[in-house]
C-alpha cells in the first residue's frame, strides 16, 4: 500500500492561487483542441492547461467540438432492450458467436475512433490563423484524429505537443512517435511547467531539459515524477467551453490525485500520468476552487473526478463539512473505494452527512460478487463490506452506481452465480451498473506478469500487443461451459433490469456523467 503525502500547510489566511484572465494575454498564441468524447461538462485537464498558459502571459485558445455541434457521447443513460442486446453480444463467449462479436467490436472501435469531419474542418481553420503551437491532450481512441491533425500542423509548419493520461508508459509512447509533424510527446503532469515547455518549443530550445519529454527520434529525458505540490496549481479556466450546449451546468474538480490503495492487479488508472501515488490537496483550496467556479459559471453542480474520493478520510470529511457553508445549495457526485480500513470514511454517519452536504450520487468498483475473485484481484474489499456500503448509501439517499467486469482469470460459473445473486439482493438499491470484459493495460501487474511469461494466468492466451491502445489482445484458453454461459446470461439480465430504472430523482441532473 502506498503512503499518503500529508496535506500542505496552507492556511485560509494565505493568498489563494491566482486566477487567469484571457483578456490580458499578449504573448505567443497557443491552440488547444479538446478531443474529449464525453463532453457533457468541461474537460478538467484542458481547463488546467489553459489557466497555466494564460497566467504565464500566453494567448491561449480552446477549440471545443461541442461548440460546433459535434454530439457528445452519452454514457449510462436509462437503457432499452437494444442496449441489453448489444451488451450481451459484446460480452458473449459462445464459440458460435465470437466471430460476430469480434466483428461488432471492431466496427464499434472504428466508429468511435473515427476523426470527426467537423473537428478536422474547424482545426484547419484555426491553424490557418498561424498559432505558434498546437497542443493536444489525447486519449488512446483519438489516434486517427491526432494523425490527421498532425498532418495539418505539419503542412503549416506549426509545432505541436502531444500529451495525455498514459504517455508515461514506454511501449505506448513509442507507438505514438510516428505521428506526422510531432514535436514531442509529454509524459508528465505539466500543470506548472507547461508554459516553460511551450516557450522552449516556440524559441527552438532543447526540450530534453524538461523531465518526461520524448522526441520523435526516440530521445527522451528523465521520467517525470508525480507532481506533489498540488496546492500550487491554478483554478482551472473553463471560460472557453460552450456552456450553452450542456444539459446541466456541472463543474469538474479533483480533491486529490492517485489512489491510496493502488493494489488492484487490473487497474491502469494508478499507473497513468496523474494516477501514480496518492496526493491530496488542502481542504481550503478545494473549497476555494468550488466557490470560485460557482461564481464564474453560475452553477452549484460539481463532479469529483478523483479515482477514490475517500482515500484520505480527513479530506473527504472536510469537503462534506465545508461545501454548504461555501456554496449554499451545492450538489455533487464522486467515486469512492470500499475497503477494509478501520476508518475508510464510509460509515453510515459519513454517508448521511455527505447527502446533507449535497452529495447525490456515488460510484464504486464492485467488480464481482465472489470473494475468491476479489481476493485474487487484490481489491482490498469483502463481499460483506460491499453489500453493507450499498445498503447504507441507498438508505442515506444516494443514487448508487457500480462498475464490474467479466472474465477475470479463473472465473467460474459459481463465481458468476455469486455475482448474480449479489446483484439480485441489491436490485432496488443500485441505480446503474457498467459491466465490461476484462482489459489488460500496460503498466498493470497483470500486464507485467503476462508479458514476462510468469504463467500466473494460464487461462489467458495473448494474441496481440496493441501498443497504440496500450493493451493486450487475448483470448480465453478454454471454451465456456453451459453452466458458465447460463450464469452470464442471468447476470446480464439482472444488470439490464437495474439499468432500465430511472435514477433517484435527486440525482437526475447527473445522469450519464459517471
Amino acid at each position: 500500500m502506498e503512503s499518503i503525502i500529508p496535506l500542505s500547510s496552507y492556511s485560509p489566511n494565505d493568498k489563494a492561487p491566482p486566477i487567469s484572465d484571457k483578456n490580458t494575454q499578449t504573448g505567443s498564441k497557443a491552440l488547444i483542441v479538446d478531443l474529449n468524447n464525453y463532453s457533457t461538462f468541461p474537460t478538467l485537464a484542458i481547463g488546467l492547461l489553459i489557466s497555466s498558459l494564460r497566467n504565464a502571459g500566453f494567448n491561449a485558445e480552446v477549440l471545443s467540438p461541442l461548440a460546433y455541434d459535434v454530439p457528445a457521447a452519452e454514457r449510462e443513460q436509462k437503457e432499452n432492450f437494444f442496449e441489453h442486446f448489444k451488451r450481451s453480444l459484446h460480452l458473449s463467449n459462445q464459440p458460435r458467436l465470437i466471430w460476430i462479436r469480434n466483428i461488432a467490436r471492431k466496427l464499434r472501435i472504428y466508429w468511435i475512433s473515427r476523426p470527426q469531419p467537423v473537428v478536422i474542418r474547424e482545426t484547419k481553420k484555426a491553424l490557418d490563423t498561424q498559432p505558434d503551437i498546437l497542443l493536444l491532450s489525447a486519449y488512446l481512441q483519438h489516434y486517427r484524429t491526432v494523425v490527421r491533425l498532425g498532418y495539418l500542423a505539419k503542412e503549416r509548419n506549426i509545432p505541436f505537443l502531444l500529451g495525455g493520461p498514459v504517455f508515461n508508459l514506454q511501449k505506448t509512447t513509442e507507438a505514438w512517435l510516428n505521428i506526422p509533424g510531432l514535436t514531442a510527446i509529454v509524459g508528465g503532469e505539466v500543470d506548472l511547467s507547461l508554459p516553460s515547455i511551450v516557450k522552449a518549443v516556440v524559441q527552438g530550445d532543447d526540450l530534453l531539459q524538461f523531465n518526461g519529454i520524448i522526441l520523435p527520434n526516440g530521445q527522451r529525458s528523465a521520467p517525470a515524477l508525480p507532481l506533489r505540490d498540488l496546492d500550487s496549481i491554478l483554478v482551472p479556466d473553463f471560460t472557453d467551453f460552450p456552456w450553452d450546449r450542456y444539459p446541466f451546468r456541472v463543474i469538474p474538480i479533483m480533491a486529490g490525485r492517485g489512489c491510496q490503495w493502488a493494489e488492484c492487479v487490473f487497474c491502469s488508472d494508478v499507473h497513468s500520468v496523474s494516477g501514480r501515488m496518492f496526493r491530496p490537496r488542502s481542504i481550503e483550496l478545494v473549497l476555494h476552487e468550488m466557490e470560485e467556479q460557482a461564481r464564474r459559471h453560475q452553477t452549484n453542480n460539481f463532479i469529483f473526478l478523483d479515482l477514490k474520493l475517500n482515500s484520505y478520510p480527513t479530506l473527504w470529511r472536510g469537503i462534506i463539512k465545508g461545501v454548504q457553508q461555501r456554496i449554499p445549495g451545492a450538489q455533487w457526485i464522486g467515486t469512492v473505494h470500499v475497503d477494509g480500513r478501520k476508518d475508510n470514511g464510509l460509515q453510515k454517519k459519513d454517508l448521511r452527512a455527505a447527502v446533507a452536504s449535497g452529495m447525490r450520487r456515488v460510484s464504486f468498483g464492485l467488480e464481482s460478487g465472489s470473494q475468491r475473485l476479489l481476493d485474487a484481484m487484490k481489491k482490498g474489499a469483502t463481499v460483506e463490506e460491499n453489500s453493507r456500503f450499498i445498503q447504507d448509501a441507498h438508505d442515506a439517499g444516494l443514487s448508487v452506481r457500480c462498475t464490474m467486469f467479466r472474465g477475470f482469470p479463473g472465473e467460474t460459473a459459481i463465481d458468476l452465480e455469486l455475482t448474480a445473486s449479489f446483484l439480485e439482493k441489491h436490485l432496488k438499491q443500485i441505480d446503474r451498473i457498467r459491466i465490461n470484459d476484462l482489459s489488460i493495460h500496460e503498466g498493470t501487474p497483470m500486464y507485467n506478469d503476462l508479458v514476462a511469461g510468469t504463467r500466473l494466468y494460464p487461462e489467458i492466451k495473448v494474441t496481440h500487443h496493441d501498443k497504440i491502445n496500450s493493451r493486450l489482445q487475448y483470448k480465453e484458453s478454454q471454451a465456456p461451459s453451459k453452466e458458465y454461459s447460463r450464469a452470464l446470461h442471468r447476470t446480464l439480465a439482472i444488470v439490464h433490469a437495474i439499468n432500465m430504472r430511472p435514477l433517484r430523482s435527486a440525482a437526475r441532473a447527473f445522469d450519464g456523467l459517471m
